[in-house]
């Protein structure tokens, strides 16, 4: 009975920003787990080629570099997925950035490229999706959106990264959102808000030994995370495991929401 609970078997994966980091780790995971093929973005392209052909050791990965920022970055995605498949199980909007200002220097276009890319771009990436993620939807099994929050979403500390503590909280509320506009058409939605994790973004803390150390000791578990750590809660979502789940959104944050 529950020996598929958490198999991704014959699944088509799309993770966008999948060329590093948390997208990589949950697209592996995917593949591991036994998706059929998975798709992976970013804006470069080399990389992400070449990410592509890394995780094909696991399974089928096809990169297609494209730059979600604009509506003709998506427009081109979605064109590639609709010419490559009749449907898509799931969708992981993961893709992101960040700016990093002091308050009073804080600039407009800083504000607006993280808004941009982390709120409006998954909103309308999964729009125009719904209809391959809904092609192959039943009520028995429900396709899958995924989206990257973060626990800078939840906590009062931006920690000069105004706007992209602000995007986060309303991916939050987008993952709610959708999953009431979506669960009609079998399609379930969820979010992920990541603690600490090990990524370009964060390497200026994991470089520096002391930083890190201090850091570390105001989680709870004394720790960052693992690959694993969001590949196994991704896995989980995506799979029969996560079926009776939508709008949810869940820290995976060594317990730093507890204190913080």
């Amino acid at each position: 009975m529950f020996e598929n609970l958490f198999s991704m078997q014959d699944k088509v994966c799309v993770v966008t920003g999948g060329s590093r980091g948390l997208g990589a780790f949950m697209a592996r995971g995917f593949l591991e787990a036994g998706a059929r093929r998975v798709y992976i973005t970013a804006r470069k392209a080399e990389p992400c080629i070449a990410a592509a052909k890394e995780l094909s050791e696991f399974g089928e990965c096809i990169a297609l570099p494209c730059d979600l920022s604009s509506a003709e970055g998506i427009g081109h995605l979605v064109q590639e997925l609709n010419a490559r498949e009749t449907h898509i199980d799931v969708l992981v909007n993961n893709a992101g950035n960040a700016w990093g200002a002091d308050f009073g220097a804080f600039p407009e276009k800083g504000w607006d490229r993280v808004m941009d890319l982390n709120v409006k771009s998954p909103f309308f990436l999964t729009q125009a999706l719904t209809p391959l993620l809904t092609k192959n939807a039943s009520s028995d099994s429900y396709s899958s959106v995924i989206n990257i929050g973060s626990i800078a979403g939840i906590v009062g500390n931006g920690l000069d990264n105004f706007s992209y503590a602000v995007s986060k909280s309303a991916i939050h509320q987008l993952t709610r959102v959708l999953a009431t506009e979506l669960a009609s058409k079998f399609i379930r939605v969820n979010a992920i808000a990541p603690g600490r994790f090990y990524s370009k973004m964060t390497e200026f803390m994991s470089s520096d030994q002391d930083a890190f150390e201090a850091e570390c000791e105001t989680i709870p578990m004394r720790r960052w995370g693992e690959p694993g750590d969001i590949a196994g809660v991704a896995i989980m979502l995506a799979s029969p495991a996560g079926a009776f789940m939508t709008g949810q959104i869940l820290p995976v944050d060594g317990g730093t929401t507890l204190v913080n």
